[in-house]
């Protein structure tokens, strides 16, 4: 945003403006390798578009600096205390000359996304319509900003995919019609968020300035078991799974997990049947024991040659399903948000665990793996799955909560034996077990120890260089493959 800031609203050229990004030494240079692609990719989009502008013989559209911004005044407080409301949408924008219509590009990070709910673009199309030309300052309200005040006829929404320049006119509507979709769609879903006042703690806590006034989530001072920082850091999040890439590959974890970098090359196929396998489960779990349930003909993103072999696993897994004989008074969570807080290092502690369920007062935390062959033995199950031993600080800790003396924590694998017959393992751990406990500690620490104190996250080239998501902007991990 900061280079198409400096080409579209200063003019300098492309190129300059990349390479003094190039040379900012703040910037992770896996960062500033998909910049230079992504706003290359996003150029020429815009390009396209207007060359379609053209040929409907619509006007250019030209950048426009202030933000949008639709405001709705009231004389008196409402029920929540308010008496102002104002309502902005990020991305980029454009109008033509004489403001009779306007463009909202909606950017996202790697592929075009294409399940924006119809409330979401509609919602964007509308602040488009009426918003006005603003400026925001920290605490204070916008304020009104140098430019057109003219009112759109017709606005454009477009959403684009920086990483792989995608992009399509998500909405192009007259005025009028973007009111009556406005009433259909977006007003129902902005009551809604207007009104519903829970708490829902996760990643977004990092941006929460109320955090530390807030009841949630959960306080564990000193959970992970490491020193903080050299510095004070920005508040961060992390998950089992970010600290098993950091431990592989620290700028693997940065560009992937900070920045969501992720190239969109397709999967492999473990990792889209293993997908396939969790949402088959997730959506039988919402209605109880999928014992009896008819397997699927297809599953989504499997191919047909791909399919049996899934199905084997998923035919496995309902011959003990977990829910079977689950009294119907106990409670079924199906995968879970779960945040932990460390006011120590500031970071919050995210899970989701496959399915968290209730059983005579305790809490049950169930994680299932999918494998085409046995799992490999010889390695402690908490250094095999670094997840259970996330899953064991938080329930010691109190998180979901309930008995802890009837909580369990167990590990469900479903794999195919050298016949290709399918198998499972079960293995159950106690969380309350003070040796179980001192070897969760020991294994979160491992990993968190560098993760913590990260701040240059420097690659780490090896064999899993292959199949790395970004390795298209890693130099090094190019350098590794291509070497004799």
């Amino acid at each position: 945003m900061s280079v198409l800031d400096s080409v579209e609203h200063e003019g300098e050229d492309v190129d300059s403006s990349l390479a003094r990004i190039l040379r900012n030494q703040k910037y992770h240079t896996g960062h500033s390798s998909w910049v230079e692609s992504a706003v290359r990719s996003y150029l020429l989009a815009r390009t396209a578009r207007e060359a379609e502008r053209h040929l409907l013989g619509r006007p250019p559209t030209l950048p426009v600096r202030a933000q949008w911004t639709a405001i709705t005044q009231i004389e008196s407080p409402d029920t929540r205390g308010a008496i102002r409301y104002e309502r902005t949408a990020w991305g980029r924008r454009y109008a033509s000359a004489d403001g009779t219509e306007r463009e909202l590009w909606l950017l996202s990070v790697n592929s075009l996304k294409g399940d924006r709910p119809p409330a979401e673009i509609t919602e964007a199309a509308a602040v488009a319509a009426t918003g006005i030309p603003s400026q925001s300052a920290f605490h204070d309200i916008f304020r009104p900003a140098p430019g057109s005040t003219v009112h759109p006829q017709r606005v454009r929404v477009v959403g684009v995919g920086c990483g792989s320049g995608e992009h399509e006119v998500l909405a192009d509507w007259d005025t009028a019609e973007v009111e009556r979709r406005f009433v259909e769609d977006a007003q129902p879903v902005l009551r809604r968020v207007i009104e519903d006042g829970r708490l829902n703690p996760g990643s977004s806590c990092t941006r929460c300035e109320g955090l530390v006034g807030c009841e949630q989530p959960p306080r564990a001072p000193g959970v992970l078991g490491v020193p903080g920082p050299r510095r004070p850091r920005i508040r961060r999040s992390v998950s089992a799974s970010d600290l098993r890439v950091h431990a592989r590959c620290p700028a693997q974890f940065h560009l992937t997990r900070a920045l969501h970098l992720k190239s969109g090359d397709p999967e492999s196929e473990p990792v889209r049947r293993g997908r396939a396998v969790d949402q088959w489960l997730n959506l039988r779990h919402e209605d109880g024991c999928c014992r009896t349930v008819p397997l699927p003909d297809v599953l989504p993103g499997l191919s047909p040659s791909e399919l049996p072999t899934a199905l084997t696993l998923l035919m496995e897994h309902q011959r003990a399903c977990p829910l079977d004989g689950l009294p119907s008074d106990e409670v079924v969570r199906i995968q879970p948000r779960l945040t932990m807080y460390d006011p120590e290092l500031d970071v919050v502690l995210i899970a989701d665990p496959d399915l968290l369920y209730t059983r005579s007062g305790g809490w049950v935390w169930h994680e299932t793996k999918t494998a085409a062959k046995p799992p490999w033995e010889g390695r402690a199950l908490l250094e095999t799955y670094p997840q259970l031993a996330f899953a064991v600080l938080m329930m010691s800790a109190g998180v979901p909560g309930g008995d802890p003396r009837r909580s369990l924590i167990e590990l469900e694998v479903l794999y195919l034996d050298a016949e290709g017959t399918g198998r499972s393992r079960c293995e159950e751990i106690d969380p309350g077990d003070p040796d179980t406990l001192s070897e969760a500690r020991r294994v979160i620490a491992a990993l968190a120890g560098p993760w913590a104190v990260d701040e240059t996250y420097a690659p780490t080239p090896g064999s899993h260089c292959a199949v790395c998501d970004v390795l298209r902007h890693c130099a090094a991990g190019r350098a590794h493959l291509e070497a004799p």
